[in-house]
């Protein structure tokens, strides 16, 4: 997979896709991540992206030109599954969104910032808008990030164990059940006995158990869903 991702701070992605799962992912080839400075596409001297909006009020407001510049060059080059803008009033992401991502071949990110992009960009180039949460974020560098990481750990080849993707959270609109590992005692405190007796079937049934448990408790509208 490829992902291009459009932003005015290429500088904020260098410590989240230099470590961990990310960075793992892209030496092994498996996806490639682009950063693409707007600024580089900017006709101003000054290589601003951003001006005062028509009409008046409070902000500034990504230019249509360099966004436009950009996003045509890249999709010169190769055709693109989907070009996402990251914004407040976007569809919220959720697991089932990332799900349908891992079968893409190359996605385009767009980072907004100031008072957003103007309105031309998103009814003319993006083809899906999505809000990692109903709060506002400096820019969309932070959802990106959320979204470039909650897609590479579900491609095959990135985890080191396939199944453990799988039985995370929200994957069958259930939370994951508590996990323990060693002391199995620890202050008093003890791993469930259950968990230690090596019978697999009993051992499944009490991880579900947990989970209903879980979901009823802190997320109850997953079991509604």
């Amino acid at each position: 997979m490829r992902i291009d991702i459009i932003t005015i701070f290429p500088e904020m992605f260098e410590g989240p896709f230099s470590y961990s799962i990310i960075k793992r992912a892209k030496e092994k080839g498996i996806v490639e991540i682009y950063l693409h400075d707007l600024r580089e596409f900017s006709t101003n001297k000054y290589k601003s992206v951003d001006d005062y909006a028509f009409g008046g009020g409070a902000g500034m407001v990504m230019m249509i030109e360099p966004i436009f510049k950009c996003i045509e060059a890249l999709k010169s080059q190769r055709t693109y599954d989907d070009i996402i803008y990251m914004c407040p009033d976007g569809e919220l992401l959720d697991q089932k969104m990332v799900n349908k991502f891992i079968n893409y071949k190359n996605i385009i990110i767009l980072c907004g910032h100031y008072k957003g992009v103007d309105e031309r960009i998103r009814e003319h180039l993006i083809t899906k808008e999505i809000s990692i949460g109903d709060y506002v974020l400096s820019g969309g560098e932070l959802g990106a990030t959320v979204l470039t990481d909650s897609i590479v750990r579900l491609i095959p080849g990135v985890l080191g164990d396939e199944t453990s993707a799988l039985s995370d959270s929200f994957q069958n609109n259930l939370i994951s059940p508590p996990a323990y590992t060693r002391p199995r005692s620890f202050n008093n405190w003890d791993v469930p006995e259950i968990l230690l007796s090596g019978n697999e079937k009993a051992i499944q049934e009490w991880k579900l158990d947990q989970s209903i448990k879980r979901t009823k408790e802190r997320r109850p509208g997953l079991l509604e869903e």
